[in-house]
């Protein structure tokens, strides 16, 4: 199966020496951390960068929107009111009317997660012709930092993005694709706190204090990075065999946007790679669009032509639970839209 569009949105960038003027992170943080800023989409719903970035796709597109028979959409924050369905929404929208559509929940693993589903789609029973992807995030909220709401290692960002997988065609090829979790490390991310509904518990802080908290009471933060690291390597390496590829084999490896050191030594290094066939330099001024990250940078590297037809790239992308997914294409061509 292959990648036939992306699509990608982001608007207004906000350097990190306005967040560090404003108070909202410290110097010392962004100097370790080697971040460069963010995007700001204000008051424009998360839903709406998705719906977006979907037209972009759309367009980019020579297959017919009626042979998209699946949308699987998949988020991290606010997407809309409670007992609303989100992909319902874009897909109207987008007036698209496929056969199923799904709403899927992993974090920052989301669009990844969602391709997932889609290569089963491809491939199973449902023989589906195509799939339409989407993510869209907005993490302008009061109650939210978003230079320290995820701990110190991400800097959230709005934005939003779309792919469109094809049975038939493609500029890139799915060549394999890997997941797995490791339930061990669950409550990293959940804390320990009560399982009720918000109102009817004492709250247990946000996700950047249960980790801490975690990591103080629990296992050190050391240790949980050594488990994670070895179980995100094994899920590499199993795609990477189903590729028939080895780690030096690789033209890019497309990790989410975070701090230039958990990419060095969590994902690089592991692959016995050097940080300049990581796509971090580009990431670092981007910040962290939740599942997205992987997508936009890919349209990235397509769309500058930073990889040419026979590169074999590698995305990976994590979330709490403990989760994680590895995928390699390889490109076959360089599309229109390319520059």
């Amino acid at each position: 199966m292959f990648i036939d569009s992306l699509g990608v949105v982001l608007h207004e960038f906000e350097p990190v020496e306005r967040a560090v003027a404003q108070g909202l992170i410290g110097q010392d943080v962004v100097d370790a951390n080697g971040l460069t800023g963010t995007h700001l989409a204000h008051d424009i719903p998360a839903v709406e960068l998705a719906i977006a970035a979907a037209r972009t796709t759309l367009s980019r597109s020579k297959l017919d929107p009626d042979s998209i028979t699946s949308h699987v959409h998949s988020a991290v924050h606010y997407q809309g009111p409670q007992g609303s369905y989100p992909p319902g929404y874009v897909l109207r929208e987008l007036e698209l009317e496929p056969a199923t559509s799904l709403y899927l929940r992993q974090g920052c693993n989301g669009m990844l997660g969602a391709l997932e589903v889609a290569v089963g789609q491809i491939t199973g029973a449902a023989q589906a012709e195509a799939v339409l992807l989407t993510s869209g995030e907005n993490f302008t909220a009061p109650d939210l930092n978003r230079y320290s709401g995820l701990g110190q290692a991400y800097f959230l960002s709005d934005g939003g993005a779309s792919a469109l997988i094809s049975a038939d065609e493609g500029f890139a090829q799915v060549r394999s694709l890997s997941s797995g979790i490791l339930p061990e490390l669950e409550r990293w991310h959940r804390g320990d706190g009560s399982l009720l509904p918000e109102g009817q518990q004492k709250s247990d802080g946000d996700m950047a204090e249960r980790a801490t908290r975690y990591s103080e009471t629990e296992t050190p933060l050391s240790e949980t990075l050594e488990k994670l690291t070895l179980f995100n390597l094994g899920v590499v390496r199993r795609a990477l065999v189903s590729a028939d590829l080895n780690a030096d084999d690789l033209a890019k490896v497309v990790p989410i946007n975070m701090d230039g050191r958990m990419v060095e030594y969590s994902v690089m290094m592991p692959l016995g790679l050097p940080m300049d066939r990581s796509t971090w330099e580009y990431g670092k001024g981007i910040g962290h669009v939740g599942g997205a990250d992987v997508f936009i940078t890919l349209e990235h590297l397509v769309r500058t032509r930073e990889v040419a037809p026979g590169d074999h790239v590698l995305l990976i992308s994590q979330g709490p639970g403990w989760m994680s997914t590895a995928c390699v294409v390889t490109v076959v061509d360089i599309p229109a839209w390319a520059v």
